[in-house]
């Protein structure tokens, strides 16, 4: 057991992750970023499988064939994907699993996150393009909707072909005509 290893681990992402969002003007969700982490459904199986350079949850799920932690994790943290799925019918009528598009806000506090746990568990390895390629390993397997895959993976090109100031500068921007686009729906809904 390692909990106060995994104590700072998870401080020092969360504290990161806040300190993005704050720039991005996101600051209840970099204030309430990943809280569930602190439940003992999540810090004890963190504590437990720490690793200290990868999420414990990958340690769990190696040991297990599953990861409880994630499971817990992803369901009450909207930054994830996964908290996106949902069953859908398709054309012909059959029910699948599918990802469902994600409200900007989400995808941008997405980006913070990821590049806050590269930086942490990459410490002095840590390039812009690391976000990007860790996106880009799990691609083929993740649930994420087309539209969201597409929104994340320009914002990590961003960062890993023009940097961060580049890559901030980018979301402000998505997170403004999302917002306008929001404002214009609501405008033409109305009788």
């Amino acid at each position: 057991m390692h909990p106060i290893a995994h104590f700072k681990t998870t401080t020092a992402h969360r504290h990161l992750v806040a300190r993005y969002c704050f720039h991005l003007g996101l600051v209840r969700q970099g204030l309430c970023h990943d809280l569930s982490k602190y439940s003992p459904a999540e810090f004890l199986t963190g504590a437990k499988y720490y690793l200290g350079y990868r999420s414990p949850n990958d340690a769990e799920r190696k040991a297990k064939g599953l990861s409880t932690a994630w499971l817990h994790h992803k369901g009450r943290n909207k930054h994830h994907f996964e908290y996106w799925t949902d069953y859908r019918v398709g054309l012909d009528g059959k029910v699948f699993t599918g990802g469902v598009k994600m409200p900007m806000r989400y995808v941008a506090e997405m980006f913070c996150d990821r590049l806050a746990a590269c930086r942490i568990y990459l410490g002095d390895k840590y390039t812009d393009a690391a976000p990007w390629e860790f996106f880009d390993r799990g691609r083929s397997a993740s649930l994420i909707h087309p539209e969201t895959a597409a929104e994340i993976e320009e914002m990590l090109r961003v960062l890993k072909d023009e940097g961060e100031d580049a890559a901030f500068a980018y979301v402000k921007k998505r997170l403004r005509e999302s917002k306008a686009d929001t404002k214009k729906t609501i405008r033409e809904d109305r009788p």
